[in-house]
This record gives C-alpha cells, sequence and structure tokens, in this order.
C-alpha cells in the first residue's frame, strides 16, 4: 500500500510540474505578412511608380498571378490572448504608375509589434550606437571590414 501511495504522489508531482498541466500553456502573438502602417499607406499617392512604392512599403506579399498590375500587403496579427488583427492594402497599376489603393481593415492603430518594451527586440548587427535623440546608428556588419590591429 505504501508503495502504491508513493508512485500516485510521485506521477502527481512530475504531472503538475510537467508541460502538461491544467493551468495554462504559453501563448505568444504569431504576426504574419508585411507590417503596414497607417502612416506608411498616407504616404502612397496615384502616380508612384513601382519602385517608389516598393521603397516605401516593401514587396508586395502577394502579386496577382493572372494580374500583374495589382499587389497585396496582407498583414495579420494574432494576439495570444486576444483577437485577431488583419490588414490588407491592394494597389493597382496602370503600367508603371499606382492608380488606386484600396484598403481593408482597422488603421487607426498601429500593431505594436516591439510588444510591451522597445528596445532590445530583433537581431542586431552590433553596431548601433545609443544617441541620446532615440535615433540608433547602424552600421550594417556587412558593410564592415576587419581591423586585424583591433583584435
Amino acid at each position: 500500500m505504501q508503495k502504491l501511495t508513493g508512485i500516485v504522489t510521485l506521477s502527481l508531482a512530475l504531472a503538475l510540474t510537467s508541460g502538461c498541466t491544467y493551468f495554462s500553456v504559453y501563448k505568444r502573438d504569431l504576426a504574419q505578412g508585411n507590417l503596414v502602417t497607417n502612416n506608411m499607406v498616407e504616404q502612397l499617392r496615384p502616380g508612384m511608380s513601382r519602385q517608389e512604392v516598393i521603397n516605401l512599403m516593401g514587396s508586395p506579399l502577394l502579386e496577382a498571378p493572372f494580374n500583374a498590375e495589382q499587389w497585396d500587403y496582407v498583414y495579420r496579427l494574432d494576439e495570444a490572448y486576444g483577437d485577431v488583427m488583419q490588414r490588407r492594402v491592394t494597389l493597382t497599376f496602370a503600367g508603371n504608375n499606382l492608380v488606386n489603393i484600396e484598403r481593408d481593415g482597422d488603421f487607426s492603430m498601429d500593431p505594436d509589434v516591439a510588444g510591451k518594451h522597445s528596445y532590445g527586440v530583433g537581431p542586431t548587427s552590433g553596431g548601433a550606437d545609443d544617441n541620446p535623440d532615440g535615433e540608433a546608428n547602424i552600421e550594417p556588419i556587412y558593410n564592415r571590414t576587419v581591423d586585424p590591429e583591433r583584435e
């Protein structure tokens, strides 16, 4: 009987301390697609070239397979313990010029992709200097030269 009590106690302790508990499972926000902010969309103007749009918005997530004149920028944020936010911007071109901008979704507030703390997020090249103005001077790692005297 003591052996059975010990086995049950040990099994219960292992179940409660393992990842398979009834308390909660860790979830994280899941962002997918092109980050599309209201500021980015406000800067779009009919007559812009495709290259100007790419410089502003980045490469489109979707290019319509049967219509090369249409680009779609889609952003979806599935918050771990909240709602799903989805934004879509559809750009239509005539030749090389932007002619139509369609928005779908709530652009009133930009998503907080950095979380509660905006520092320390994302990969760094090690070239950022703290600046009192809040701007970082970043030198990409692939543009650096190795100085053998420094090492």
